[in-house]
């Protein structure tokens, strides 16, 4: 596949994978963002209304 490359160890089996960002970059953010959702999916959640007035206090 264009734009990708395999780093294969000595056995033959893939061990990472080089993306030229330049033709993948937008593909790229939407695998990153999956992976930032899935880290985050047990910190706790905060209500709309909790977050806007929190901003409209100035908290942080």
């Amino acid at each position: 596949m264009k734009g990708i490359q395999f780093v294969i160890d000595d056995k033959g089996e893939k061990k990472a994978v080089l993306i030229d960002l330049s033709e993948w970059g937008e593909f790229w953010e939407d695998i990153y963002d999956v992976l930032v959702s899935k880290a985050r999916r047990n910190e706790p959640t905060v209500s709309w209304e909790e977050l806007k007035a929190e901003m409209k206090s100035g908290k942080e």
